[in-house]
């Protein structure tokens, strides 16, 4: 503890020391003035005369709040910064807080593409370089903290908040989300992992629902993406999960926050309530009877701060720490983290300057003059958009239709796009972007970015085509009037593009966000009834999702084994649904921000040659969840259900336009103790074209004491190529990398027989090779090798 933060722990009145606990959530002003409070029934009313005179732990939002130039959004944070300083009584500056799921949730900032889009690249450098440039906007306007990533693992693709995170694999979700936290904390800013923990494992995939998941699935599959970003990526926040877990609010979670995060792990940082979630001990949760009680059990549980505006850590905690019902001392160990990183950020340095990087040597008096001098979508964020966008965009599906000429006799001369996603320029953006998030409720505002149409980009990428555009219905209304237009258009084209989806909102105003959660994976609306009758228009049809989820698509789907559409997943199919022809290509793009359209046109053309790859299943069955590939034998198909959740496309699945020989695999021993084993194959690029593959490596343990996972994927590598060279890739994997969580709950190392397979996805192992770890059972902690050693050789 630094003698800074010793002083103050001492001199802090109590009324002081709850303060630096809480925030208050306000918004910049347009004008350059103070910011303003944003009240509701969960916080108590802000009176910033008073507040400022006590200090304050966070200001929540000054920038996702309403749409403010950032320029003069800056002023008016530095000035309420100023006033903290000036009118509190040891002159501590707030920690400005704000979203950035996606890029910074701020007006006229770069809109990249969400979470699931990212974790489709399989590309961490390149999501390290993305947050780098979201830290550095940050910083540039006076923002401390970002509420992000999210780092919950999909167990049931209907909830709504599957966009926000990186999939369904927790090797692939650690991986991405421990280089965004690294690339927002090497820029100075402090990022939030979130949230621990299980909330993405409610019951139906329901919103805040509760989780009744066992202690195997939160230790193996829940919690290692937050255990390897405590590890790896020099996080300094968390924040909880609304669940309960088993009939225990991770809130008010002792042995989640304090024993597991703090004392195995080892995290120093700050805990910070999610929205809310303190009150919700109360209201929700039923586990405390009023607003003292729930502020002491989430102190006791381990949370430092209270956001987003003070309620429980407020007049009647202080006053039952006065009167000894709550012991101080719980408000002194949170304080001595709160100050401690408020330190570290240089806050209580006696030469901090409030005073932005943006805002130095500009005459601040003259706000006209500085309206509009603030890019926060420069050229270099938007390359690093385009880049991942480009990357992102996975092909399902394809017959040979796609990439079309955009010249010459064998481009298309009619291009019929049709569908609801096809002209809205929103239908790239997750709930948490700016535009979709706030910009929706003040449209007088614009939007701050340019968001083209896929209409347009196609218009833009095939300029000797005619293009004519049917919506034929809207996203999530049900109508099927327009469908005979789309059909008549469809059979007046040489190929038609149906473009579906999702449009993006908040707790039931959305197909997909938070609070979006769906009943099963049917296609929004009245989507399913237009792809089908678009399907049988007689014209090769190129499926474009535009979503934030995976959907089953029906009839698109071209089955690759023997079987019939008629015993598939279980569905009975009507002849007339079995007559329907499957999709000459499908494209998957999860909402992949403002750069989305261009990079699905390309990829239409082959400008772009795809190497995406799916970061979630696609499902045949829209009724057959939850499901994920990271499942035992009995989640899988079996004779005694008549339900079957193989999914449509597999984890990991994408295609390319050029082809791939894999070949020569081997492992260089076939047993090793306590040690790791060396596996490789070599990756030839036999097409004519540059392109990437991306090597998975599966593990599969045939007996264990306690049921496994048929595939687990340990490790992957993506490989890019030019047509005709090679390469050989190899993995060292460590015996760490076969433990599990055995029946006395400790993480175990089993000696016997394994299958280390390569993958183009989950369900296509191209070579399996057996070996053997010999040795004793022995136990392995939070400090075991959590990666294999890759290493990729040009030949």
């Amino acid at each position: 503890m630094s003698q800074r933060v010793a002083r103050l722990l001492a001199e802090l009145s109590l009324e002081e020391k709850v303060a630096q606990l809480t925030g208050a959530w306000i918004s910049a002003s347009n004008d350059g003035a103070e910011v303003a409070p944003n009240q509701n029934e969960m916080t108590e009313e802000i009176d910033l005369d008073r507040i400022v005179t006590e200090g304050l732990g966070q200001l929540t939002r000054p920038f996702g709040t309403l749409p403010v130039d950032p320029a003069v959004g800056a002023v008016s944070l530095l000035r309420t910064q100023q006033r903290i300083i000036a009118e509190s009584r040891h002159g501590i500056p707030a920690v400005a807080h704000d979203e950035c799921l996606a890029g910074f949730a701020a007006w006229g900032a770069t809109a990249y593409p969400v979470p699931l889009a990212l974790a489709a690249t399989w590309s961490p450098d390149l999501v390290r370089d993305m947050t780098t440039r979201i830290g550095e906007d940050m910083r540039s306007v006076g923002v401390h903290q970002g509420l992000a990533p999210v780092l919950d693992v999909v167990r049931d693709a209907r909830w709504g908040r599957v966009e926000e995170t990186a999939g369904e694999d927790p090797y692939l979700v650690g991986t991405i989300t421990t280089a965004y936290i690294q690339g927002i904390e090497s820029t100075g800013v402090v990022a939030t992992l979130k949230h621990f923990a299980g909330y993405s494992s409610s019951r139906a995939g329901r919103n805040i629902a509760p989780v009744s998941i066992g202690p195997r699935e939160l230790h193996d599959v829940i919690l290692p993406p937050f255990e390897m970003a405590v590890r790896e990526s020099g996080v300094r926040s968390v924040m909880n999960s609304y669940t309960d877990l088993d009939g225990v609010p991770s809130a008010g979670d002792e042995s989640l926050l304090t024993g597991l995060l703090r004392d195995t792990w080892g995290f120093d940082g700050t805990v910070v309530a999610d929205y809310f979630a303190i009150g919700f001990l109360h209201t929700l949760h039923g586990v405390a009877g009023d607003w003292t009680e729930a502020a002491q059990q989430a102190l006791q549980a381990g949370i430092d701060v209270e956001l987003p505006s003070r309620k429980a850590f407020s007049t009647d905690l202080i006053a039952a720490v006065r009167d000894g019902r709550v012991p101080e001392a719980l408000v002194d160990r949170a304080l001595e983290r709160v100050l401690r990183q408020k330190d570290e950020l240089g806050l209580l340095d006696p030469d901090w300057d409030p005073v932005p990087p943006i805002l130095r040597g500009v005459d601040l008096e003259d706000l006209e003059a500085i309206r509009g001098t603030v890019s926060l979508d420069g050229a270099e964020n938007r390359a690093v958009a385009r880049a991942l966008a480009e990357r992102s965009i996975v092909l399902l599906q394809n017959d040979g239709t796609l990439p079309l000429a955009t010249t010459g006799a064998a481009a298309p001369k009619r291009i019929a796009v049709v569908g609801p996603t096809g002209d809205d320029p929103y239908a790239v953006l997750g709930c948490y972007s700016f535009p979709m998030h706030v910009g929706q409720h003040h449209p007088e505002f614009g939007d701050g970015i340019a968001l083209p149409t896929l209409l347009a980009s196609i218009t833009a990428e095939f300029p000797e085509a005619e293009i004519e555009f049917v919506a034929g219905t809207s996203i999530s209304g049900g109508e099927t009037d327009g469908i005979p237009s789309a059909v008549a258009a469809a059979q007046a084209a040489d190929v038609v593009v149906v473009a579906l989806g999702d449009r993006a909102g908040l707790f039931g105003r959305g197909t997909s966000g938070e609070g979006c959660d769906v009943g099963d994976l049917s296609l929004p609306g009245a989507q399913q009834q237009l792809l089908d009758a678009v399907l049988e228009s007689g014209t090769p049809v190129v499926t474009v999702l535009l979503a934030g989820r995976p959907y089953a698509l029906g009839a698109a789907v071209r089955l690759t084994n023997t079987e019939s559409r008629t015993s598939l997943t279980g569905h009975v199919w009507t002849p007339e649904e079995a007559a329907i022809p499957p999709a000459a290509a499908i494209v998957e793009a999860f909402f992949a921000g403002e750069e989305g359209t261009p990079a699905v046109a390309g990829v239409l053309s082959g400008r772009i040659n795809p190497a995406g790859r799916l970061p979630v299943s696609v499902p045949a069955d829209p009724g057959a969840q939850p499901s994920t590939y990271l499942a035992s034998t009995l989640a899988r198909r079996t004779g005694v259900s008549s339900i079957d959740p193989t999914p449509a496309f597999w984890f990991g699945h994408g295609l390319s336009y050029t082809s791939f020989d894999w070949s020569d695999a081997t492992a260089a021993s076939e047993s090793f103790v306590d040690d790791e084993v060396e596996v490789s194959l070599t990756v030839t690029n036999t097409g004519d074209r540059t392109g990437a593959e991306t090597v998975q490596l599966y593990l599969h343990d045939p007996v264990a004491s306690v049921v496994r996972p048929v595939q687990r994927l340990v490790g992957y590598a993506r490989v890019e190529l030019e047509a005709g060279a090679a390469a050989r890739v190899t993995f060292r994997v460590s015996s760490d990398l076969t433990s599990f969580t055995g029946r006395d709950l400790r993480r175990r190392v089993e000696p016997g027989a394994f299958i280390l397979s390569f993958g183009r996805s989950a369900g296509e192992l191209v070579a399996q090779l057996p070996v053997s770890l010999g040795g004793e059972v022995r136990h392995v902690d939070h400090t075991r090798r959590l990666h294999p050693v890759v290493s990729v050789s040009a030949l």
